[in-house]
């Protein structure tokens, strides 16, 4: 019974390297969904409810009925006992965010360390819950993709499947957080594997309603934000809503460019003495505009039911930038995706307060441009319009947002890529710690792929030396490889089997029955291997082949063990597999 289940296994290992959208990966996607939804509710009933025991009148969201001093003390606090908690432990495993995501993605073939999600969890509830300007969306994703990872991982997958699971938590985490599942699946492809394919659509999909119902089954269905019904006047207010988001998206340039400083700032010093100084910069700030503390939702339903003067919104999104890049960029572990959409629903309904006053009764008014400046922020700091836009209209389940929201995604994307030059806040903090998220379309495709299904497995495994006799009964399975190991056996030697065949039988007459042949003696064409795990994608074996300067690797269950060898791969394969292959979008 135990060997069946193993070869079972195997099997379903085998399957699952392949780029067709099997259907055991998407149950396992509807598998990480479920796990990811519990792992989100119970991050957000932990912060909730320290937040509900702290704050005036139960609410977890009510920093502004806090005294002055309280608002002070609490950030400082705060941030210098995370500084202080943090600087015990390793630096590889403070790494977090989606950031820490994507790098994981890209150069871990998507396998994120348990303790750094544990981390995480933690720190990001102690930002929040003392009240520093930070999200809980980029931490969420962070935790949905590492349950995705550690499952994949915990079951032995083949790389390409993990990294599938990656995007199976980080779209159920943001589904499960906004009650947005499509928003999720989305923002999964837009932002963290950049790439549309059916494989991944499907459990991602799974991945994403999975959670979204999980979450709705605790918190209910009503949406996070309270939104009016919304329209345009008329068409010629597409005029204001183009300027809108060529606004915005200066907005989110000066956003980046805030955020790269602070990244920048003090990176010699302590992590206790970074934190210390958001803490500082945050407690300051929110004597005068409390608005700014925490995520900050509360503040975007006061925009949105027009309760906020056209000053104060204009003083919370300075002061909102200001100590969200302060918190982010000094190390404190929270994200930005929900206060980006803070900064742009006040920037958008102050917009809209300047629409009326000059064009009375003729424009939509401050609620719905808060809509739309939500939307454009989030376009433009995360280049990813596509996400934002589909977030928007879940968020309002209003149709009539689809024509000006995309219009105001798009040219505050443009105005924030091209005029300004900013990248995407993601691509910058990548490229402050030396990392580039290239996407290349050989990459992509390659990456998909796993090596065990274009792996030739007819070879033979031997050692260097053999007896003519062993050697005639190896060729009698007509193998198209031999693989030979030494006696050091740590890197194995490819050769043609026909090289042996040859030999053979120009050397018959001459070779005793049981006389030693010394395969890396004889005339042949032989090759040097490298080593990859059989759970690798095509494209890290070719990153493998490209270091090595190498032409042929081995596929083994155990690199530590040439004798697990299961195929042979060649850098030519790779190269066929390519040309032959549908490209993926």
């Amino acid at each position: 019974m135990k060997s069946n289940r193993k070869t079972f296994l195997e099997r379903t290992r085998l399957w699952l390297s392949a780029i067709d959208p099997m259907p055991q990966l998407a149950l396992i996607g509807l598998v990480c969904g479920l796990l990811t939804g519990l792992v989100i509710i119970a991050f957000r009933l932990f912060i909730e409810t320290a937040q509900a025991g702290l704050l005036p009148l139960g609410n977890p969201e009510n920093y502004e009925d806090l005294s002055p001093v309280l608002r002070l003390l609490i950030p400082i606090v705060g941030a210098l006992l995370i500084g202080l908690i943090f600087d015990m432990i390793a630096r590889e495993t403070r790494q977090m965010g989606i950031v820490h995501v994507m790098e994981r993605f890209m150069y871990h073939e998507g396998r994120l360390p348990p303790a750094n999600a544990a981390w995480q969890f933690i720190g990001a509830a102690l930002s929040i819950i003392s009240g520093h300007s930070v999200g809980r969306e980029g931490p969420g994703v962070h935790l949905g993709a590492a349950t995705g990872s550690l499952m994949g991982q915990s079951l032995r997958l083949p790389d390409n499947s993990n990294r599938v699971l990656v995007s199976c938590g980080a779209a159920a985490s943001i589904a499960a957080s906004f009650n947005t599942p499509l928003a999720g699946v989305i923002f999964a492809m837009e932002v963290i594997a950049r790439e549309y394919s059916l494989a991944g659509f499907t459990p991602v999909i799974l991945a994403a309603v999975s959670a979204t119902a999980l979450s709705r089954l605790v918190f209910g269905d009503e949406p996070v934000f309270t939104i009016p019904l919304l329209d345009m006047g008329s068409l010629w207010e597409l005029s204001f809503v183009l300027l809108s988001g060529l606004l915005i998206g200066a907005l989110a340039a000066l956003f980046i460019r805030m955020l790269r400083k602070f990244t920048g700032l003090w990176r010699q010093r302590g992590l206790w003495q970074r934190t210390l100084l958001a803490g500082v910069i945050t407690g300051i700030t929110a004597v005068f505009v409390p608005q700014i503390m925490g995520v900050g939702y509360d503040t975007i339903n006061l925009t949105l039911a027009g309760q906020a003067g056209f000053v104060l919104l204009l003083v919370i999104v300075f002061f909102k930038m200001l100590a969200t890049s302060a918190c982010v960029g000094l190390g404190l572990p929270g994200g930005f995706i929900g206060p980006t959409l803070v900064i742009g629903a006040c920037a958008g309904g102050a917009l809209g307060i300047v629409a009326q006053s000059v064009f009375p009764g003729q424009v939509t008014g401050p609620a719905f441009y808060a809509v739309i400046g939500m939307a454009a922020m989030m376009g433009a700091v995360l280049q990813a319009p596509l996400a934002a836009l589909i977030a928007i209209i879940e968020l309002t389940a209003d149709p009539h947002l689809i024509l000006p929201g995309m219009l105001a995604v798009i040219t505050a994307g443009l105005t924030c890529s091209e005029l300004f030059k900013q990248p995407a806040v993601f691509d910058m903090l990548l490229r402050e710690r030396g990392l580039d998220f290239h996407n290349d379309p050989v990459a992509q495709s390659l990456r998909i792929e796993g090596v065990v299904r274009v792996m030739e497995q007819n070879f033979v495994l031997t050692p260097t030396r053999v007896p003519g006799r062993e050697a005639r009964k190896m060729l009698r399975e007509n193998p198209l490889w031999i693989v030979l190991l030494s006696e050091s056996g740590r890197q194995p030697t490819v050769m043609p089997a026909s090289n042996l065949a040859q030999y053979l039988a120009e050397n018959e007459a001459s070779l005793s029955r049981n006389g030693l042949i010394d395969l890396m003696d004889i005339p042949a064409q032989r090759s040097q291997a490298a080593l990859i795990d059989k759970r690798a994608t095509l494209q890290e074996s070719l990153e493998v082949l490209d270091r090595g300067n190498l032409d042929m690797a081995c596929v083994a269950a155990d690199t530590e063990q040439p004798s697990t060898i299961v195929g042979i791969i060649s850098r030519q394969d790779i190269e066929a597999y390519y040309s032959a292959a549908p490209q993926s979008t």
